[in-house]
C-alpha cells in the first residue's frame, strides 16, 4: 500500500472520528453542566472500549485488515479520542485549583480507559 493511499484511509477515519467526538462533546455540554469535563471523559472511555474491541477482533478472528486497521484504529479512534484535550482539561483543573476533580478525572480516565480496553478485547477474544 502506498503512503498516499494509507494517509487518505487514515485521514477518512480520522475525519469521521473527529466529527463523532465533536457531537459527543456538544451533547454532553448541552445536557450535563459543571466543572467536570464530561465530553472528553466520555469519548476517551468509549474510544478505549472501541479500540479494545477492534484489537480483539484483529487478534482473535483476524477480521481487521491493514486497510481496516488504518481506517478504524489509527483514523477513527485517533480522531475520536482526545488525549490532547484531556491534557488541557487537566491543566485547567489544576490552574483553577479543582484538586479533587483533577484527581477523580485523572484516576477515572486512566483506570477506566485501561479497564475498557481490557473489556473490549476480552469480549471478542473469549467468544
Amino acid at each position: 500500500m502506498d503512503l498516499i493511499k494509507a494517509m487518505l484511509i487514515a485521514g477518512s477515519g480520522g475525519f469521521i472520528g473527529t466529527c463523532c467526538r465533536f457531537l459527543v462533546g456538544k451533547i454532553c455540554s448541552n445536557y450535563i453542566h459543571g466543572v467536570f469535563p464530561w465530553g472528553t471523559f466520555t469519548v476517551n472511555l468509549v474510544g478505549s472500549f472501541i479500540i479494545g474491541v477492534l484489537f480483539g477482533m484483529a487478534e482473535r478472528h483476524q477480521l481487521i485488515s491493514a486497510h481496516m486497521n488504518l481506517l478504524l484504529i489509527t483514523g477513527f479512534c485517533g480522531g475520536f479520542t482526545t488525549f490532547s484535550s484531556l491534557s488541557h482539561d487537566m491543566l485547567t483543573l489544576l490552574q483553577t485549583r479543582q484538586w479533587m476533580i483533577f484527581v477523580l478525572y485523572a484516576a477515572l480516565t486512566f483506570i477506566g480507559g485501561l479497564l475498557l480496553v481490557w473489556a473490549g478485547r476480552g469480549i471478542i477474544i473469549r467468544n
